[in-house]
């Protein structure tokens, strides 16, 4: 994927019609997806910036449809 658009999950929210945290915990571990958040430490939690590319979610949503 070399030049692609990304997507936050907020747009990728809106076209599936589901929540943000649903699109992270969907697309987290998803190759091509760019994780620009930090790491979780003992007192501190988590914090995820994630950047979709619109053909992982192209693919994504291919797999998913309904046949």
């Amino acid at each position: 994927m070399s030049t692609s658009e990304y997507l936050t999950p907020e747009e990728v929210a809106a076209i599936l019609r589901v929540s943000p945290k649903t699109v992270v915990r969907r697309f987290q571990q998803c190759e091509g997806v760019i994780d620009h958040g930090s790491p979780e430490t003992k007192y501190k939690r988590r914090y995820r910036v994630l950047r979709i590319p619109r053909a992982v979610l192209n693919m994504y949503i291919h797999q998913k449809r309904v046949r």
